[in-house]
């Protein structure tokens, strides 16, 4: 799901698992992952830990250049339908670009041991995001009205926001999938081929965009620590 109009701000930003859990499972994968075999390894994953045979696991990828489409995906916001491979997804929300240069966490987590919330979770998903970009002096914001992680862009004119991350998840029997993505260095003029998330009259950015020079490695550190501060201790798988 992807949550808009309510008073995410007003939530509480940490989603602790029970004491005695299991550290969640970290793991980086190497190279470029096709999405589809991406999405096989949540279900796979998913299915394991809903039945108390596998740990929670954050799993941090790059795609190939390829667009989802989520379950509020709207024909006319793909403005490019032959550009790249287009992939339906059972997450929320609508049309995304993943590529290189884009960090994608996918959160696998049982929210069943964390306060069956899912306002609660997509909050700490943000401020999670939010907290990480700060470490790179970024104040990324929160909109009620629109999904994702923004930045003001005054040196484009007064009111230009930009989107830096989004957030898309999918819930089932209280376990988490999807998650998020920030954009590092991606070529943002692939995202010219979609309406990013529906949403039109804003642009998108990126660290790179905004002069941050970061290597992956370094936002990967970063976003382990923030993470650990939202949601609990992580051990390397």
């Amino acid at each position: 799901m992807e949550t808009a109009a309510l008073d995410r701000a007003s939530l509480g930003h940490a989603m602790h698992p029970a004491p005695g859990s299991e550290p969640v499972e970290w793991v980086i994968a190497e190279g470029l992952v096709e999405y589809p075999d991406a999405v096989a390894e949540m279900e796979s994953r998913v299915a394991a830990i809903s039945a108390g045979t596998a740990r929670e696991r954050v799993w941090l990828v790059e795609h190939p250049p390829l667009y989802t489409a989520g379950t509020s995906a709207s024909a006319e916001d793909l403005l490019a339908p032959a550009r790249f491979p287009v992939h339906t997804t059972g997450r929320g929300g609508q049309y995304t670009y993943h590529g290189p240069g884009q960090r994608v966490a996918y959160v696998m987590l049982d929210l069943g041991r964390r306060g069956r919330d899912v306002r609660r979770f997509v909050a700490t998903l943000e401020d999670w995001v939010i907290k990480t970009l700060g470490h790179f002096n970024v104040t990324g914001e929160r909109r009620e009205d629109r999904v994702g992680v923004w930045v003001r862009r005054p040196d484009r004119g007064v009111d230009v926001e930009d989107k830096i991350a989004a957030i898309g998840i999918r819930v089932r029997r209280w376990v988490s999938f999807h998650g998020v993505s920030i954009n590092l260095e991606p070529e943002l003029s692939h995202f010219d081929g979609i309406v990013p998330c529906g949403i039109r009259g804003h642009g998108v950015t990126s660290l790179s965009d905004l002069g941050r020079i970061v290597a992956m490695p370094e936002l990967d550190s970063v976003l382990r620590a923030e993470f650990e501060e939202h949601f609990g201790p992580t051990a390397s798988a």
